[in-house]
This record gives C-alpha cells, structure tokens and sequence, in this order.
C-alpha cells in the first residue's frame, strides 16, 4: 500500500458524500491518505469546506469561488472569501479560474471574478488552486500577468504551455485523466515535467482513475494515479506520491 498520499483537490463537502462523508474520510486516512485539501466553489461550500476541515485533522480548505458558480454570486461575495481566507484551515484561494466548455457564467464576469481572485491571493500571500477548461489563452494570460503562487488543477494543456507555467513557480496538478485511454497530453505533462512541480489530486466524487471510472472517486484512489505517472517516467510509485506530498508541503506550508 502507497502511503504519504496528499490530495491537494477534493469535494467531501459534495452531496454525493452526504450519507457517508465522515467514514469515507476515516476509511482514506487508513488507506495511506495524510492529507487532503477540500476546495469551495462558492462562498456556501467555502464555508463548508472550512468546518470540515476543523472537524477533521489533515483536511486543510480552500476558499473561492468557481467560474461555473460566479453568476450565482455577487461583489460581496469576494468579501465574504477574504474573511474566510484569513481562517487558519484555509490555505488557498481556490477554486478559482475560467471554464468555457459550460455557459452558466458569462465570459465576461469570469474574467472579472478571476482576475480579482488573483489579486485577492497575492494581497494574502495564498497560493491559488486553478480551473481551466477550453480557456487556455485566456487562463494563462491572466497567470502570467499577476504571477501567482499556485496550481493549475487537473492540468488539460501542453507540455509547452505546463513549461511556461512552470517557468514562473506554478505546480502542474495531476488526477485521473493521467490514467484515461485518450488523454494524450495528461500522459505527455506527467513524464516530461520535472518531478518537484507535480500534485496529486482527485477532484473527486468526479475523475475517477482507470480501472474505477464510472465510480465515486476518493482520495486513495489516487494510489492508481501515482502507479501510472511512475510508469511513464520508469520510477517507484512511492517516489511520486513522496515528491508530491513534499510539493504539496512547500506550495501550501502545510
């Protein structure tokens, strides 16, 4: 059994988790998980978020709100993260970014809430937690020009563009997409980037890895992540779930 294993993206606070949260996360912690980081989507699950992770030792929280929810939100709301933000379970402004493959926010009021989220973290000295679907241009523009401590979360662009962000101290995130049949630049990013720039997520109840796809994911489930990026650069899987955790502890200060 892997141990040391750090999901740096998880939502236990989902409803899917509702009938069984807590011993879902007692059953992870005794299956080699020491640490998992709970990321909020809105100021609600923020909140929600947070009190898990008072609840629970080893879960940490992220604070922030995501670029499907931004329209159910409004300006308040960004007060509203920087007080939770100054919690001392919330390590990062997360999870933030730019999703274009939906349209339940305009373009528009993403990009506000997003570049304001990155200057809320850098105001704080938070890293960010990063989704970006279908809005690469538009997602590492905006990174470059603040230039953030952070992660982009379950990582979908080049080896190329995971380089450039690299190039400025970001950490490239890691999940089940690394172990799907078709997803040919997960696999490309995870052998050809340097080992101390990977995180290991789950984003879970969603992504589940190869061979539990279709099934709630967990955050022990990443043990499957951890054995294919091995595989992809000829190393022990314990050496990847090792460097991850001490990346996880240098980005985080957790």
């Amino acid at each position: 059994m892997l141990t040391n294993i750090f999901d740096t993206h998880a939502h236990y606070d989902d409803e899917d988790f509702d009938a069984d949260r807590f011993e879902t996360l007692d059953e992870v912690f005794r299956n080699g998980v020491c640490g998992v980081i709970n990321c909020g989507c809105t100021v609600a699950s923020s909140k929600a978020s947070l009190a898990l992770a008072h609840r629970i030792d080893g879960v940490y929280a992220a604070v922030g709100i995501h670029p499907q929810n931004a329209s159910e939100e409004t300006q308040a709301s960004f007060d509203v993260i920087r007080q939770l933000s100054q919690d001392e379970k919330a390590v990062a402004i997360g999870e933030i970014g730019l999703d274009y493959h939906y349209d339940y926010t305009p373009k528009e009021m993403q990009l506000d809430f997003f570049e304001k989220q990155l200057i809320l973290a850098n105001e704080l000295d938070l890293p960010v937690i990063v989704h970006d679907r279908e809005a690469h241009e538009d997602c590492v523009n905006l990174i470059m020009k603040h230039k953030p401590r952070g992660v982009m979360h379950c990582f979908s662009g080049s080896l190329e563009t995971a380089k450039q962000l690299i190039g400025i101290g970001f950490y490239i995130g890691l999940g089940g997409s690394v172990t799907f049949k078709n997803a040919r630049k997960p696999a490309e990013v995870a052998a050809g980037i340097d080992l101390d720039r990977i995180l290991l997520e789950t984003d879970c109840p969603y992504m589940a890895p190869v061979p539990l796809r279709g099934r709630r994911n967990r955050s022990d489930y990443i043990a499957y992540v951890a054995e294919r990026i091995a595989a992809l650069r000829g190393i022990d899987p314990q050496a990847v779930v090792d460097a991850a955790r001490d990346n996880t502890k240098r980005l985080f200060g957790v």
